[in-house]
């Protein structure tokens, strides 16, 4: 029953905005807004077929190894930065200059280094994805409290072990909070990457629609990578869950309190 009841709201409001797009498109000819109807017949004729293969895959590809990559980076280099405090105030002027350059200026310069690869549009993906999950893990580091790193000092935790038995856990919710929002950058710049003289992807796909007057079809990319945001949404949600279960226990303890 719980089940239904989650699945019954999480319907409730893209059912409603669909009834109000069928709705506003009654009776109208406006070339550039399709009707459900249109948008549902151009959505399987464009991607029920070879660009699956073309051009979706290859876009999730690159944006899974882009994430993925940035995730390990950013939580490698905040758990060093954020234990050392030296090093934290050493680099700190560095990565604010770094976070400030918004990633799609990087893209002419990456393509003149690196050509018009797979690998420069990972780069790109990851040179905004890393942020979020980086700073995140250091303040997470950082706050760690006192009282328990300095029971962990004196019972002789070190090394790895402290890592992964007080600093990891602690730092938890902070991190999963990065990657968070490191899943939508990632998307953005996945498109952004695949605007610029490319030969396939998602990106390079809506635009060619768009520029051949292919409005239907232009839309059923962008509902696309709707679709994508929502599945990756529901996957971090259900990771979360795995590895952060004593955190979200410990809330529903006090909130039942």
């Amino acid at each position: 029953m719980k089940i239904l009841k989650g699945i019954a709201y999480g319907l409730a409001l893209p059912v409603i905005l669909v009834l109000i797009w069928w709705a506003s498109t009654l009776g109208t000819t406006n070339f550039f807004v399709p009707t459900p109807a249109t948008l549902a017949e151009a959505f399987a004729e464009t991607w029920f077929g070879e660009r699956i293969i073309t051009d979706v895959l290859p876009s999730i590809g690159r944006l899974l190894v882009g994430v993925i990559a940035a995730i390990v980076i950013g939580i490698a280099a905040g758990l060093l930065i954020g234990s050392v405090k030296w090093l934290r105030d050493f680099t700190e002027p560095v990565l604010e200059f770094f976070r400030a350059i918004p990633p799609p200026v990087l893209i002419p310069v990456l393509m003149l280094l690196m050509g018009i690869t797979d690998s420069m549009k990972v780069v790109v993906i990851i040179s905004g994805c890393i942020w979020p999950v980086l700073l995140n893990t250091i303040e997470g580091v950082r706050a760690i409290d006192s009282v328990l790193s300095d029971s962990a000092h004196t019972y002789g935790i070190g090394g790895w072990a402290r890592v992964r038995y007080l600093v990891l856990p602690s730092a938890g919710p902070q991190i999963m909070a990065g990657v968070r929002q490191c899943l939508s950058i990632g998307l953005i710049l996945m498109v952004i990457s695949e605007m610029f003289a490319s030969s396939s992807g998602l990106g390079f796909t809506i635009v060619q629609f768009q520029r051949s007057f292919a409005i239907p079809e232009m839309w059923s990319g962008i509902v696309v990578l709707g679709l994508i945001g929502v599945a990756m949404s529901f996957i971090f949600q259900w990771t979360e869950r795995k590895i952060l279960r004593w955190y979200h226990g410990l809330r529903e303890v006090e909130n039942a309190a």
